[in-house]
Formats: structure tokens, C-alpha cells, sequence
């Protein structure tokens, strides 16, 4: 094996799925693009990792509530573009062609183009480390989609898209919540 250099170990492990965070602050819209994300459990609560560094974190911090959309491969330059640029100067839903969809329990809204989204109020902000920990309090998905393939950040600038799907359902019964 070959020794990596420390400031690379965190590309062996950030490839969860590429989402979009979508605020609402002072009557604008903001979406910014975050690839540290965790699942924390069965029940549908979810962490992300971001901070003062990114203009809608004061947004979360706030009024407490985003949606979390995922996007599918074929919005990768989008999601990109939505990363490198601030929405202090930027319409990102305008400049990236992302479709406004008015969400039923939270102002951000949803975005038309993605796979899925879900409605999110924020439970925790542990500062030091940069997480937001969010409850999902509805979701959706678009089952007409045909793109359905998700992107991960290795970190680098570049992504690993998903492939087949390995079913062991049958083999992990024991440890599912029921109804999974």
C-alpha cells in the first residue's frame, strides 16, 4: 500500500451524494450546492456540513428550514456552476435555468429539474464543526424521471456517478425497519 498525503484522506470518504440546499432570506430564493451530507438514522433526519463561508448559511441559521434537492447527472455542470459562484451577487435559479416549485411547509422551494426534494427544518447547528442537522418534513420525488442516476464529489473536482444497483434486501431484513 501506498502511504496518501494527509490533505487527500477526506476524498476516500466524501462521496455521498451531491445535493442542492435551497434558502429563503430578506424575500430572495438562494440555492448553494453541498456534497458533505450524512444520513443520521432510519427516521429521516439528515446532517450537512457548511458555515458562515456560504451565504445562505445565515439564511439556516436564521429561519431554520431549506430543502434539500438531488440532482441527477444530467444537471452536473449546473450543480458545478450553482458551487462556484454567491448568491450576495448571483440569481443562481436564473443564471442556471432552475424552475421555482413553492413548497407546502417551508418558504425555499423546491427545484423542478431534480429527481427529488425534501422539505427541512433545522434541529441543530453545531458551529464548531460546521453541521445542520435537518428533519425532513416532507419529500418528494419525480417517479416520471428518466435520469434517475446520482452524482458523488470525490472532493478533487471530480464525481463518480452511480451505476447498477446490487440488491441484498433478502440478506439485510434483520437490521431494516419494517416497510423499507
Amino acid at each position: 500500500m501506498q502511504q496518501l498525503n494527509q490533505s487527500k484522506v477526506f476524498t476516500l470518504m466524501e462521496s455521498g451524494p451531491v445535493i442542492l440546499v435551497t434558502t429563503h432570506d430578506e424575500g430572495k430564493d438562494n440555492v448553494m450546492t453541498i456534497s458533505w451530507t450524512m444520513v443520521m438514522d432510519f427516521t429521516p433526519v439528515f446532517a450537512i456540513t457548511t458555515g458562515a463561508w456560504n451565504h445562505s448559511f445565515a439564511a439556516l441559521r436564521k429561519h431554520r428550514e431549506c430543502v434539500i434537492a438531488i440532482p441527477t447527472v444530467d444537471l452536473l455542470d449546473k450543480v458545478v456552476g450553482v458551487g462556484t459562484c454567491s448568491g450576495v451577487d448571483t440569481d443562481k435559479f436564473s443564471k442556471f435555468g432552475l424552475t421555482r416549485v413553492p413548497a407546502k411547509h417551508v418558504k425555499p422551494p423546491l427545484i423542478k429539474e431534480c429527481l427529488a426534494n425534501i422539505e427541512c427544518r433545522v434541529t441543530d447547528i453545531i458551529e464548531k464543526h460546521g453541521i445542520v442537522v435537518l428533519e425532513a418534513i416532507l419529500a418528494y420525488t419525480d417517479t416520471a424521471r428518466k435520469e434517475r442516476r446520482m452524482v458523488h464529489a470525490v472532493g478533487d473536482g471530480t464525481f463518480i456517478v452511480d451505476g447498477r444497483k446490487i440488491d441484498r434486501a433478502a440478506m439485510m431484513a434483520s437490521k431494516l425497519p419494517p416497510g423499507l
